[in-house]
């Protein structure tokens, strides 16, 4: 039993894809050939592929720019206020929410930056906070 159950385990796990895996593979290295990921070791390959997975949020929130919106404002201070009484995981929703990742793309997180803009609405209290996650814009009314 145990030959058959080791057979069958490596025909699922190695045989049965080795076909499609290896045309996978020519397609990936066709478009990000080997000898370049080659400079990276693997902890600095893994934050290229898939970003920082840890953030320092201070940092984050050094590198906000405004527009229509000053440091100081009432409303800014408000938002980092209740924005660092966030649990780490709302915080990465948050972070969904305004680029559509929980993660911060592979470079430096001193040059990420994202913007928080004033909508500028007639009737601030009827307008929600959107973003444009293309942009890294969040549009917070006052």
């Amino acid at each position: 039993r145990k030959e058959y159950v080791d057979l069958f385990v490596s025909y699922k796990f190695n045989e049965s894809v080795q076909k499609p895996f290896e045309d996978f593979m020519q397609g990936f290295l066709r478009g990000c050939p080997a000898r370049n990921w080659k400079m990276f070791l693997p902890a600095e390959l893994q934050v290229v592929l898939q970003g920082h997975t840890t953030i320092d949020w201070h940092l984050l929130e050094k590198n906000v720019k405004y527009r229509q919106y000053n440091k100081s404002d009432q409303t800014i201070k408000d938002f980092w206020t209740v924005f660092h009484k966030l649990s780490e995981e709302k915080k990465k929703m948050f972070l969904v929410f305004l680029s559509g990742s929980d993660r911060i793309p592979g470079y430096q997180l001193e040059c990420f930056t994202f913007y928080i803009e004033d909508p500028q609405a007639e009737n601030p209290d009827e307008v929600l906070p959107r973003a444009s996650v293309c942009f890294l814009i969040l549009f917070l009314p006052r």
